[in-house]
């Protein structure tokens, strides 16, 4: 099979999995580990931030954020098609107690002056404001990097209002390799970030979250309250390291492969391909009289593996894993199933 069905689908390396074995380990509930302070200083680093703090996954660092920024009965602004709105089993209200307020953006990037109008004014029939979160690239939207001037707007609004920033950075370093704008400048429009580490970069295990020294101790807090204090965590941390600091500059390689891909499914009279910007593909399937479920059967016959995005929507991810072989392979095989 060809999996393009996500980038989490990675299989980690053997220089992770040789990290993995000679980790340097210790008891991490009592921030003994070597080898994850490492990953925490680099990835600290890297992001322009005070600390950072190894979590298990990016909806744990998320959620970390949430309720280490919120308290109960607050509102969180985010876009409509955000992955801590649709994505995330409605856990800042399940956990946090606090209510999300959608603004639509396009292609996941929000106005900037609605979200200036929907920060709230000093009122008690109306929930406080008490983060706006933002994601780059934005999933939903098809692998979008969103503008750094737009973030730097939105920024500036929320530091005059006095509420904070998160920033869902999943796919950061797709965004920034995209678009050759540094992880710091990016971070530095945000109080918070999350990124993973077990997308693109291939580690098996893992996210960071990242802010002030402040944050990042009352997050640690959060995290054991969520069950997410770990003991020698190094052997996970380990290939965790590798990713961060030798599998960044390959992205391009994903996203190379992704606009073949597009190019190539393009030839299909019917589909419509949105555009391609890092290592996600958007395919709808409507003009060939499919929808999402039936294309999907379709293509798994053929050794094929994508995911629904909507009623008519294909998503494919680019991946580690997948080689320009395989996006090859894959074109000839949808072209010679609906290429009339």
């Amino acid at each position: 099979m060809i999996d393009l069905r996500s980038d989490t689908v990675t299989k980690p390396t053997m220089a992770m999995r040789q990290a993995a074995l000679e980790a340097e380990v210790g008891d991490d509930v009592y921030e003994e580990d070597p080898t994850v302070k490492k990953l925490e200083d680099k990835a600290a680093e890297m992001l322009g931030k005070e600390a950072a703090l190894f979590v298990t996954s990016g909806t744990q660092g998320n959620q970390i954020a949430v309720l280490t920024h919120c308290n109960p009965g607050d509102e969180v602004l985010l876009d409509a098609n955000a992955h801590l709105f649709l994505y995330e089993g409605a856990s800042m209200s399940a956990l946090a107690g606090v209510q999300p307020r959608t603004i639509q953006g396009e292609r996941g990037v929000m106005n900037p002056e609605e979200v200036k109008a929907a920060i709230r004014p000093d009122d008690i029939h109306f929930p406080e404001t008490s983060l706006i979160c933002l994601e780059n690239t934005h999933n939903k939207a098809g692998g979008v990097v969103v503008p750094l001037e737009n973030m730097q707007e939105i920024y500036g609004i929320a530091r005059e209002a006095g509420v904070p920033v998160h920033l869902d950075g999943a796919r950061l370093f797709n965004a920034s390799v995209a678009s050759g704008i540094s992880l710091q400048r990016y971070a530095d429009q945000t109080d918070t970030v999350q990124v993973c580490l077990s997308k693109g970069l291939g580690a098996p295990i893992g996210s960071i979250i990242a802010g002030s020294y402040e944050f990042i101790q009352k997050a640690r807090k959060w995290r054991k309250r969520l069950g997410g204090g770990m003991r020698q965590v190094g052997m996970v941390a380990a290939p965790a390291y590798v990713a961060l600091t030798t599998m960044v500059d390959r992205l391009k390689v994903d996203h190379d492969h992704a606009r073949k891909l597009a190019n190539g499914l393009q030839v299909v009279q019917g589909l419509t391909i949105e555009k391609v910007e890092t290592n996600i593909v958007l395919v709808h399937v409507d003009g060939i009289d499919e929808t999402a479920e039936t294309f999907l059967e379709e293509i798994k016959r053929d050794g094929i593996l994508a995911v629904p995005f909507g009623p008519t929507t294909v998503r494919f991810v680019t991946n580690y894993d997948v080689s320009e072989k395989d996006i090859d392979t894959v074109i000839d095989r949808v072209l010679a199933r609906f290429a009339f």
